[in-house]
């Protein structure tokens, strides 16, 4: 993972320090922003693959700052924060984070998430299927380019949502469960994620279906989980 490079953005100079000596002793490159403004100049001088970032900065807080980076670039976000309510959690889910670690994390923890985010990114959509488009009605999946189109028109998708579409494609009419989609897609036992993926599911939602609350594509099996209509 030499070649990835990770911005840190926090408030804190001591907590962007340590993530970054964990970081780089993993390989990786790192670049460090004191809040969301300086965080949006780097996206626009430097490659970046991963952004962790926290919720609580002035200027330009995390949650507001992932909205104006969701704008432009799909690249994983990691949010931080000291808060732990599951209301919190899916606000950050909302605005387009791909993942939540709380305050204080374990080192392990968050490197292992890192790792996790960037397979994720840097692989998504090499689907071995031959090149093959997947139709369903006016919903396509083009494996080889890693996109989404609907319509002929191409949907903006985070890598999350693109797996989570990606699967269920793939396997049409099959029902999956709230923890396989987790497993399958975040590639981790989950832990209540419920409300995680059905954050994810509501996003997805409202990029594809004309009428998210009464959804063409992607349905509910309620009791059992989610699925792509054949």
């Amino acid at each position: 993972m030499s070649a990835h490079t990770v911005l840190v953005v926090d408030d804190d100079k001591e907590i962007r320090e340590a993530i970054g000596i964990y970081l780089r002793n993993e390989g990786l490159n790192v670049l460090e922003a004191e809040d969301g403004l300086a965080a949006l100049e780097l996206l626009e001088q430097h490659e970046v693959h991963l952004i962790i970032l926290d919720v609580m900065m002035p200027r330009l807080d995390g949650l507001g700052a992932t909205f104006r980076i969701r704008e432009k670039k799909n690249i994983p976000i990691l949010m931080l924060s000291a808060k732990n309510e599951d209301a919190d959690k899916v606000l950050g889910l909302q605005v387009g984070a791909d993942d939540y670690v709380t305050k204080p994390f374990s080192p392990l923890e968050l490197i292992a998430r890192v790792k996790s985010q960037l397979r994720r990114y840097m692989t998504l959509g090499m689907y071995e299927g031959g090149g093959r488009v997947i139709q369903l009605n006016g919903l396509a999946l083009d494996p080889d380019a890693k996109e989404v189109r609907l319509n002929g028109e191409p949907v903006r998708l985070t890598p999350i949502e693109y797996g989570i579409v990606e699967l269920l494609m793939t396997h049409a009419g099959r029902v999956f469960s709230i923890n396989e989609i987790y497993e399958r897609v975040w590639k981790e036992p989950g832990f209540r994620p419920e409300n995680t993926v059905a954050v994810h599911i509501r996003k997805i939602r409202e990029k594809i279906e004309i009428d998210p609350k009464n959804p063409r594509y992607l349905k509910v099996v309620w009791g059992l989980g989610y699925k792509m209509e054949k």
